[in-house]
């Protein structure tokens, strides 16, 4: 880390302590005039919040009701309890010291922490591009922005699936590998990038993302720009190359995530793709405390922090991850990975089955004992509960669903892919949100985290060296 950053990063650190140091003399100032209801009153919203939210998730009918009522209700009535007792200047203070206190942390520990951007090969111009377009992804994407006709006068040939016929991108992708294409890419959602980025990576070709899916955390990741898919095209005619990882379930690529248990489940139903929302709300009391409620088994072998293999049972989510993303309570939103080139995955379980579990994983975040996070080589995924007449289990590969037979086996392949992006990518250097870890900050502010920001931030010797395992790793699995 380089000097000026880390005095940076020092001097942000101090002043979370601080700010949160405020908040607790705040709140003793608080107990000392006979207001130690600010404090329970705080810690119960939260908890009945929590409480209230599981309900609502895990229940239908009136439990349901309640709950949403209860989510709605604690903190409205924990505001109404602070102006009656005229307790909001104190509750106001509370909550600008502690805000001010996670901000200043998280930006400390992303300076101090930040890796060093990977560095992009200079390549030569693609001579006889293929793009696969789908018209009907991300609403219609293609058509909205102009792609086919943009791509083709930047001397690109434009395969346009029919959305009345479906087609079998991975075969398209190896015909036109055969007529002699030097670059694969696709319009389309992660599911369908993830097909053709195996075909790229199978005969060595670069393969060029065009984010005119829905999310396209794979384009958000790259750094492109997911409000205009155009821009991706510049990279035919200036471009550059990045090296990435490829994951693998049971022999599938993805770029993104492999998810089991309740997810997984949800996004088998063919109602899901028109209703999200209501479907997820229909399935989730089954499956979260029904008698039929799917759960998984992982063993978690080639960790980093750990060199034991690792067991997660009973598990009503789990996650895995082509590498890790900075924070587990934004897998689904607006979380990033901090890099693509870290060979190894993350991963994620999830055991929640009652409302006090619920609200300790809403106090404790990613310390509680409902949450687990990890990173590994190779994931081995069963059912808890095996049975002679079903050996398969929902999973959904990058949000598509899927049915894989038992032991689904998840690895990584390092730097399987080659990525051609543009130069101008306005998501470069946008730093992923750290995961808060107090004793992190508390070294850096005293002077004790230099050697370990110095070793995260030596990104080509890291990425050299995780990549090298990596790739040990990712041999075997394949013989």
């Amino acid at each position: 880390m380089s000097s000026e950053r880390s005095l940076t990063a020092r001097v942000l650190a101090r002043c979370a302590l601080l700010a949160a140091v405020g908040a607790v003399v705040a709140l003793l100032f608080a107990v000392g005039s006979g207001s130690l209801v600010v404090i329970v009153a705080g810690f119960l919203e939260l908890v009945v919040w929590a409480a209230g939210l599981w309900w609502f998730v895990a229940y239908r009918g009136l439990v349901r009701v309640l709950g949403a009522f209860l989510a709605v209700a604690a903190p409205v009535g924990v505001l109404v309890l602070f102006v009656y007792r005229d307790l909001w200047l104190t509750a106001l203070l509370l909550f600008l010291l502690w805000g001010a206190a996670l901000v200043l942390a998280r930006e400390a520990l992303r300076r101090a922490h930040a890796q060093r951007a990977q560095r992009p090969q200079q390549v030569p111009r693609p001579r006889r591009p293929v793009l696969i377009m789908n018209p009907k992804s991300g609403g219609g994407k293609v058509g909205r922005f102009g792609l086919v006709e943009r791509a083709e006068r930047l001397g690109a040939r434009v395969v346009l699936l029919d959305p009345a016929v479906h087609a079998d991108v991975a075969a398209l992708a190896r015909e036109a590998v055969a007529d002699g294409a030097d670059l694969l890419g696709v319009a389309g959602g992660d599911g369908t990038q993830a097909l053709v980025a195996a075909v790229a990576a199978e005969h060595g070709l670069p393969f060029l993302v065009i984010c005119a899916g829905t999310r396209n955390h794979f384009a958000m990741d790259l750094g492109l720009d997911r409000s205009d898919p155009a821009r991706c095209l510049d990279a035919l005619t200036d471009g550059e190359e990045l090296r990435v990882d490829l994951g693998e379930v049971a022999g599938r690529a993805f770029v993104n995530t492999v998810s089991f248990g309740v997810y997984a489940d949800i996004v088998q139903r063919p109602e899901y793709r028109d209703d999200k929302a209501g479907t997820m709300l229909n399935l989730l009391p089954d499956l979260l405390v029904g008698e039929g409620v799917r759960r998984v088994d992982a063993r978690i072998d080639g960790r980093v922090d750990d060199p034991a293999p690792a067991s997660l049972s009973g598990q009503q989510a789990l996650l895995v991850s082509n590498n890790p993303y900075a924070s587990p309570t934004e897998l689904d939103g607006g979380g990033r990975r901090s890099r693509l080139d870290g060979g190894v995955l993350g991963v994620l379980g999830v055991r929640v089955e009652s409302a006090t579990q619920a609200a300790d994983l809403a106090v404790r975040g990613s310390q509680s004992t409902g949450l687990t996070v990890l990173t590994a080589r190779r994931v081995e995924v069963t059912s808890d509960h095996p049975q002679r007449d079903q050996d398969e289990i929902p999973v959904a590969v990058d949000g598509e669903a899927l049915q894989m037979p038992t032991p689904v086996v998840c690895t990584l392949r390092p730097g399987a892919l080659r990525v051609l992006v543009p130069r101008d990518r306005p998501g470069v250097g946008a730093p992923a949100i750290p995961r808060m870890d107090w004793r992190l900050l508390a070294a850096l502010a005293f002077n004790r985290g230099e050697r370990h920001s110095g070793e995260r931030d030596s990104g080509e010797r890291d990425s050299g060296e995780q990549g090298s395992r990596g790739r040990d790793s990712g041999g075997q699995a394949h013989d």
